[in-house]
């Protein structure tokens, strides 16, 4: 699986700047035991790079996403990081075998409970799961070092923006459900000044709203 992963940061590299996974991402990416993360029937292709599905029309995603996102927010050991979207817990696994803290958002009762389940199997001690809806974050824990989501929003929701802290990544994709989408890395300056760059065409479920 590694070996397909790096084939695609090369392929990928005049779009994203990346002609190769960092090592941290690369050593957290080999750690994590995807197949204890997917669905039993689909286990025999757990190290395949590519989605696949964990029911409720989601999907675990792609491990050359999973490491590419986790490289453009420029993890570091002391930071806390938020996701939006626990989905199977796989991008939760790969970030907490690199920072200190992760808190995860999952919309969908059914999916959290599972990937709580399957998280702690593994023994991950860092990471924190709630279910509710992810375009409002999780203001009372922030601000947060880095915000990974991991569904398509047709717009940045500003109140992750506002959670990001200065000097903070954000990595989103964003575009229609039903289309073409973008991978945008959102980086908040300094002073607060946001800004945001395409990194690639992607393909996400939608990012669900709550009610």
């Amino acid at each position: 699986m590694l070996a397909e992963v790096e084939a695609t940061y090369a392929a990928t590299r005049a779009y994203t700047g990346f002609p190769a996974m960092s090592p941290r991402v690369r050593a957290a990416l080999g750690r994590v035991e995807r197949h204890q993360l997917v669905p039993p029937e689909q286990r025999a292709l757990a190290y395949r790079n590519r989605p696949l599905p964990i029911g409720q029309g989601q999907t675990i995603s792609q491990p050359y996403i999973v490491a590419l996102s986790t490289d453009l927010i420029a993890p570091e050991p002391q930071h806390v990081v938020l996701e939006v979207g626990t989905g199977s817990g796989y991008q939760a696994a790969v970030l907490a075998e690199i920072v200190q803290r992760v808190y995860s958002i999952e919309i969908l009762e059914s999916l959290a409970g599972t990937a709580a389940n399957s998280l702690n199997v593994l023994q991950y001690k860092n990471i924190e799961i709630r279910i509710g809806d992810g375009y409002r974050g999780w203001p009372e824990k922030g601000p947060f070092d880095a915000i990974v989501v991991t569904a398509a929003a047709p717009q940045v929701p500003e109140a992750l923006v506002a959670q990001l802290k200065n000097g903070g990544r954000m990595v989103i994709p964003v575009g229609p459900a039903s289309g073409d989408q973008e991978l945008l890395l959102i980086s908040k300056d300094g002073a607060g000044k946001v800004r945001s760059k395409a990194v690639i065409p992607v393909r996400f479920v939608p990012l669900v709203p709550g009610r």
